[in-house]
């Protein structure tokens, strides 16, 4: 049999992310924000919630009874302990995301809610061109740099796949400026998020690498404000574990009354 490779480096990613900083904490904070809202409008009570993050400084703050769970391959969840479990921002770091909301899903109780956010396929694909292009200039290759990170349709699809019921994917894309490329990269370590590749250069990125890189950032990302602009695209999931007394789609042929009558139309027949 042959091993599955792995995406991310575990230690690696674990020593970012023990460097991370308060400064570098506002995604979390917006993700947290934003999942708040998401349950505030949902027509139920929760008791027994459960947050697997990398971060318990920050979204302890959304839950406090909630029992907190690590970033793990495998998570620490019992089976059907929970009516809630938010995933917060660690899929796009992981090998098996599609084993990651089975995880979730498995430890949900009958009509339990799946909330997930993490980064999407548009995050941060202007530093991504410009490291790309500038290695590629100056060393003739390239190396993996920003994780490959799902688009919206895609992690959607996987919520029916980890048997989830009435599925919601949605994204929120944000822009940040900053004064430079370097202030960025600065930031993306105070985040926890520089580059944890299995993958990845083994060695410093040449000076002039990263030179080429701000030059090429600042002559295409450039705002009116003379600033350059980072995307973010925070991607929310939501899906609920199945039970009976959730709707049920009706059964294809069984409706009441044809389309066209209820939208005061008439109906034309198709062309032969």
């Amino acid at each position: 049999m042959t091993t599955q490779p792995s995406l991310t480096d575990p230690t690696a990613l674990a020593h970012r992310r023990a460097r991370a900083t308060e400064r570098g904490m506002f995604l979390q904070q917006t993700a947290m924000d934003e999942i708040k809202d998401r349950l505030e409008v949902v027509n139920k009570s929760f008791t027994t919630p459960a947050i697997v993050t990398a971060f318990p400084q920050v979204w302890s703050d959304l839950l406090p009874d909630a029992t907190i769970v690590p970033e793990a391959e495998v998570l620490d969840l019992a089976p059907q302990a929970h009516d809630l479990v938010i995933h917060a921002m660690g899929l796009h770091y992981a090998d098996d995301p599609i084993g990651q909301l089975i995880q979730c899903r498995r430890a949900l109780r009958p009509d339990g809610l799946l909330q997930t956010v993490a980064f999407g396929g548009q995050t941060l694909h202007e530093l991504r061109a410009c490291l790309g292009e500038a290695e590629a200039e100056i060393t003739g290759g390239m190396s993996p740099r920003i994780a490959p990170m799902a688009e919206l349709r895609d992690l959607g699809a996987l919520l029916q796949r980890a048997g989830l019921a009435l599925p919601v994917a949605d994204s929120l894309p944000l822009t940040v400026e900053y004064t430079d490329a370097w202030a960025l990269m600065r930031d993306l370590r105070a985040m926890g998020e520089a580059n944890a590749l299995q993958g990845r250069l083994r060695r410093p990125t040449a000076r002039a690498v990263l030179n080429r890189a701000a030059e090429l950032y600042a002559s295409h990302f450039t705002a009116p404000s003379g600033r350059i602009t980072a995307t973010f695209d925070l991607i929310f999931l939501a899906g609920w574990a199945p039970d009976e007394s959730q709707p049920k789609p009706l059964r294809p042929g069984s409706a009441q009354q044809r389309l066209a009558d209820a939208l005061n139309s008439r109906e034309e027949p198709l062309p032969d």
